[in-house]
């Protein structure tokens, strides 16, 4: 038994392996070389096979593929219409679908296309190209394509494979040559992202093909009440683009009155805005809570050889420009050698005609004797040719018609031969010179293509969208002190004792109970905090937080100040020790805060009435014990407009306050006691 389930084990553990093996190198990762997925590579040369200038209905060409391709005609057809819609290899012509707007392609019988000019002269060479058999070994499909030009940078990428991932960001045409002339002179280079969506993109981050990037949508204010969106961000289309405004607007996060997607060869989505909203704060809101801001994660992944790796855009166009070269080196040998051959040949012939060396063999009854007749008129002349005379040469003479040797034109002859030196002796330079050669050529192809595609995507930093600051204030938080329950689905019911807080979803909500004991959460729909709340209100950065408390193990009464606490979220903090007696007599926010302390009398005391001035008292953390307010016991803690002016009892609550305490200012025009009839009464009572 165990020994089954060990060789299952391994069964499994193969049959994983290969197949992971094969999804990463045969389907979803791009090789290095040419840039190109298997499936893209069997397409273009299905289309090379075909080429006859003319267009090709799709559905025969995905046909064609099916004889390199081991899969479905979907997966082909899907990969076809994804890269004519690149818009470098492919010619169109037909609905191939739209990437503004998510469209799809009509029907492969509907439509047509073929190999772009671009694509037949960088693409194809078959004297570089590497043939093995097709899956079914009855065609050969090449190992990758000797493309001379970075298709992979150029195109970009995407593929989700067993275990890794790539998503290689499309970078623009023309900068990406000029980068390999740079690589070829030694000179720095950098790149960045361009994308047929165009818009704008934010490369701070962008780490030389990984990092992050922040792609967003050009948008434009047609009036105060009317927005375009002019340009998408990559990975969107106006579809997606619409849906995400109209979650928002749902939600409560943007106002709007309707939004119409006019998009057909370029972008236009119309935003109209509710009544009280403008422009210029929706387009922040825009960017904050819909796709018209996306971030994005490149992952360089990539096969080179047979291996999967990850690395930069520096090092993948490196690799293509010495590639390029190497490659153009081998096509200048191969073209030499022909031209050699070619001259050979017709020194011979310009040779055998001239000096009538046909006449030597015209006697000779065996084949063995015209070729040594042949041969031996062709001695003396061994020095204007380029290599030793061989049978092979000698056979090619011989199969020369007598019509062709009657009208053979010296002069022709003469001027043709120096026509193939000249090719030679140009050759022969270029060789010497594969740097100088290499630009030349990068430079004809810009000359000659570059200006079809000019950079799309405008390159700028963004600000960060703080999306608390946009966020609009929609929600009234209620605190029910009667029930114990908080939440913009509480309803308050009493002015005195409930409490109230407008705010956004994105704020947070400092409470703090009257037992010390404070904690910082989310805005929240419904929840049970109890009856002893103090105070809560929005979390705000140096908010000056002003306490007069009871130490219950001392009976002693403590001032202090303290900032907005640092926090972690639904963690519980304490702001004096635990006590059952221990209790917050007052707070107040900000400065020029003052307070009226009333003291248990004493015989000795001159005043049983001590002022507290805020302002005097340092700002500490809002653990720290603070100054003690006296010796005596306090009896009572009010607000103060300043020293020595005691409030009435009939006020306005101070915003922020809790009722219970009775935190209260003098409300404008009220008679306010002096210390003198303040102190009466206390003595009275």
């Amino acid at each position: 038994m165990e020994a089954t389930v060990g060789t299952l084990h391994q069964l499994f553990e193969k049959n994983f392996l290969e197949y992971t093996s094969y999804v990463i190198r045969e389907r979803a990762i791009p090789t290095i070389d040419d840039g190109l997925k298997p499936v893209q590579r069997r397409i273009l040369q299905t289309l090379f096979n075909m080429e006859d200038g003319r267009f090709h209905k799709v559905a025969n060409v995905v046909g064609g593929t099916m004889k390199l391709h081991p899969h479905g005609d979907q997966s082909i057809f899907a990969a076809l219409v994804n890269l004519s819609n690149k818009g470098f290899l492919i010619t169109q012509q037909g609905n191939f679908g739209n990437i503004f707007t998510g469209d799809r392609a009509s029907a492969a019988r509907y439509i047509e296309c073929r190999l772009s000019p671009l694509a037949k002269e960088v693409l194809f060479n078959k004297d570089l190209t590497e043939f093995v058999e097709s899956y079914d070994g009855r065609m050969l499909e090449p190992v990758t394509l000797p493309a001379k030009i970075p298709l992979l940078l150029l195109q970009g990428a995407e593929g989700i494979a067993v275990g890794m991932a790539t998503k290689i960001m499309p970078h623009n045409f023309c900068e990406l040559l000029k980068a390999q002339k740079k690589i070829l002179s030694g000179e720095e280079f950098t790149l960045f992202p361009d994308f047929p969506q165009k818009g704008f993109v934010d490369v701070t981050h962008y780490e030389d093909g990984n990092g992050k990037i922040r792609c967003r949508a050009r948008i434009e204010e047609q009036n105060e009440k009317t927005i375009l969106i002019k340009e998408i961000p990559y990975t969107t289309t106006t579809q997606s683009l619409t849906d995400s405004v109209e979650k928002a607007a749902k939600a409560g996060k943007i106002k709007i009155v309707s939004i119409n997607d006019y998009t057909a060869e370029e972008v236009e989505v119309e935003i109209k805005l509710a009544r009280g909203v403008y422009a210029k704060d929706t387009i922040k809101a825009l960017y904050a809570f819909t796709d018209c801001e996306v971030s994005i994660t490149p992952n360089l992944t990539l096969i080179n050889g047979t291996t999967p790796e990850t690395t930069s855009v520096s090092e993948v166009l490196k690799h293509n420009t010495y590639k390029l070269k190497e490659d153009l080196q081998k096509g200048l040998e191969i073209d030499l050698n022909r031209l050699e051959e070619k001259l050979h040949s017709r020194l011979l012939e310009q040779i055998f005609i001239e000096e009538r060396l046909y006449k030597n063999i015209e006697e000779e009854t065996s084949y063995n004797a015209v070729i040594k007749g042949v041969k031996e008129g062709l001695t003396g002349f061994t020095e204007e040719l380029l290599h030793p005379v061989t049978n092979e040469d000698i056979e090619k003479l011989l199969e020369i018609k007598i019509k062709r040797i009657s009208r053979y034109d010296i002069n022709r002859q003469l001027k043709e031969i120096r026509g193939i030196r000249k090719e030679i002796a140009g050759i022969k330079r270029s060789l010497k010179d594969m740097t100088g050669y290499s630009i030349s050529f990068l430079n004809s192809i810009l000359e000659k293509y570059g200006a079809h595609y000019p950079r799309k995507t405008e390159i700028k930093s963004f600000s960060e969208m703080i999306i608390r600051k946009i966020a609009l204030s929609n929600l009234v938080i209620g605190y029910n002190r009667q029930t114990g329950f908080m939440g913009h689905l509480i309803k308050t019911e009493n002015e005195k004792e409930d409490q109230s807080v407008t705010c956004s979803e994105y704020d947070r909500l400092i409470l703090i109970f009257s037992t010390g004991l404070y904690k910082i959460i989310p805005v929240t729909d419904k929840l049970f905090v109890g009856h002893d709340m103090e105070w809560f209100g929005i979390v705000k950065r140096n908010t000056i937080f002003n306490m007069i408390y009871r130490d219950g193990a001392g009976n002693v009464a403590y001032v202090k100040r303290f900032n907005s606490p640092k926090f972690i979220l639904e963690k519980e903090y304490r702001l004096f020790s635990e006590h059952k007696r221990s209790k917050i007599l007052l707070m107040s926010f900000g400065e020029e805060k003052f307070a009226r302390v009333n003291l248990m009398p004493s015989s000795r005391a001159r005043t049983n009435i001590l002022d507290i001035i805020f302002d005097d008292h340092l700002i500490k953390g809002a653990s720290a014990k603070g100054k003690r307010v006296s010796n005596r016991v306090v009896r009572r803690v009010v607000s103060a407009t300043g020293p020595r002016v005691l409030p009435v009892k009939k006020n306005l609550p101070l915003p922020g306050f809790s009722p219970k305490s009775g935190f209260t200012q003098p409300a404008e025009g009220s008679k306010v006691d002096s210390v003198e009839e303040q102190n009466t009464k206390d003595k009275k009572e």
